[in-house]
């Protein structure tokens, strides 16, 4: 059987096609970008595409070629510069379905008429899950609960995180039901629908039984990472809209925090109410964690995911007030050139064109899109600094405030940036 994934380098299609790879099925996985994917797994087809963009039946016969199976893998929270929500959620599955095929259609959904049933999320998943029974074509839908794995991303990522806090836990909505599902079962479920032991036409709930709350499971990811516990700190409400308006706005620079206001939405209505009493084994929150023992490299993650947005933060700042204030000052900056010999016109101009750089800078890297070359930029512009008023200035590397040398920490810092920077 050859199987087309949909969202083939997410956190469920990965896992997915890796497990449906060591079954002996042939995977083809589809996703916007390949190129590192391609590396980490060789052993699966990679094809380039985004799914936003197929919003035509035609769109999609090439990559239907050869095609036995679909397993669709594919989702969006929110909208953003890299995400449209209804495009990759229905429009392109409703193209799809017109001009597919396949033995049989997986399609990862998620429980569409509870909590934040209305925001497009849920509604377009709806939505396309009633496409997907009216089309004629054989189908099994699966709805996980929360899906913990080996690696994190989203949510998982986040009870990560809010684990390796220190000193407290600090939680909004921390009696919030939830239930939990392994990634492994997951992937084994979609094993099972294509193999026919799930039969065709079937809805299917992917949840352990065991129900607990927010705080609950960060206090299982705390005690999992090795750390002592921690009193939660219970914030009032409004601290939850403070945190996903700031999220919703980073969002619409690209970045995709699950603090964002769908996921809080979802946080506080909790995600539990999933049907268990299907034949399925699946396993519960502690037994996937101590199948999958933490080490030093989760307690990293999990303390990194905090600082990232600390470091990229501190990083915008400093380069945007850097220039802002030379601009500001600009008569006081550009002397100091003036007194290491550079004539005064030529002292304006570097003066004028540094300082738009560092601001420009500071922006690029507060969007996702171009936060990596800024972070690049931000590296060769403070060697270029240091290498210039080495030759013009040499006293200052000895200067009591020492102008030269913190430019050294804010080298590493975005160096730093560089290595946590990566999503997936």
């Amino acid at each position: 059987m050859r199987v087309l994934i949909l969202g083939g380098n997410g956190f469920i299609g990965v896992a997915v096609a890796r497990s449906l790879a060591a079954r002996g099925l042939s995977v083809v996985a589809l996703a916007r970008d390949t190129e590192m994917p391609a590396r980490r797994y060789p052993g699966i087809d990679w094809v380039k595409a985004d799914i936003a963009q197929l919003s035509r039946p035609d769109d999609w016969l090439a990559l239907l070629a050869g095609i036995d199976a679909v397993v669709n893998c594919a989702g969006a929270l929110q909208d953003g510069p890299r995400d449209d929500v209804a495009a990759v959620q229905f429009a392109a599955m409703n193209a799809l379905y017109k001009v597919a095929s396949p033995r049989i259609f997986v399609q990862i959904s998620a429980r569409t008429d509870d909590v934040a049933a209305n925001t497009p999320f849920f509604a377009t998943k709806r939505q396309a899950d009633a496409a997907l029974r009216a089309s004629g074509l054989a189908f099994v839908i699966l709805r996980p609960a929360i899906v913990i794995g080996r690696a994190a991303h989203g949510g998982s990522a986040l009870l990560r995180a809010l684990s390796a806090f220190p000193l407290v836990t600090p939680l909004v909505f921390g009696d919030s039901r939830m239930q939990f599902v392994a990634l492994d079962d997951v992937a084994a479920a979609v094993s099972d629908a294509l193999s026919g032991d799930i039969p065709a036409g079937s809805d299917i709930d992917l949840a352990a039984p065991q129900v607990m709350t927010l705080a609950q499971a960060v206090a299982r990811h705390r005690q999992w990472l090795g750390l002592p516990p921690a009193r939660a700190l219970a914030l009032p409400v409004f601290f939850a809209s403070i945190a996903s308006g700031a999220a919703d706005l980073l969002g619409r620079l690209g970045w995709r925090s699950p603090l964002r206001s769908t996921a809080l939405e979802v946080a506080a209505g909790g995600v539990a109410g999933h049907a268990t009493g299907s034949d399925r084994a699946v396993r519960s929150l502690d037994q996937t964690l101590a199948a999958n023992p933490a080490g030093v490299q989760e307690l990293w993650f999990a303390r990194l995911y905090l600082l990232k947005p600390l470091v990229l933060g501190t990083l915008c700042l400093f380069w945007l007030l850097s220039g802002i204030i030379a601009l500001l000052r600009f008569d006081a900056s550009s002397t100091h050139l003036a007194a290491a010999g550079a004539p005064t016109a030529l002292a304006h101009a570097i003066t004028l064109v540094t300082s738009l750089a560092d601001i420009a800078l500071g922006i690029g890297v507060a969007a996702r899109r171009y936060a990596r070359p800024a972070l690049g930029g931000m590296i060769a512009l403070s060697l270029a600094y240091l290498a210039s008023a080495t030759v013009l200035a040499p006293g200052l590397w000895v200067d009591p405030l020492g102008p030269l040398v913190k430019v050294l920490p804010s080298i590493v810092l975005a160096l730093v940036a560089l290595a946590i920077l990566d999503e997936r």
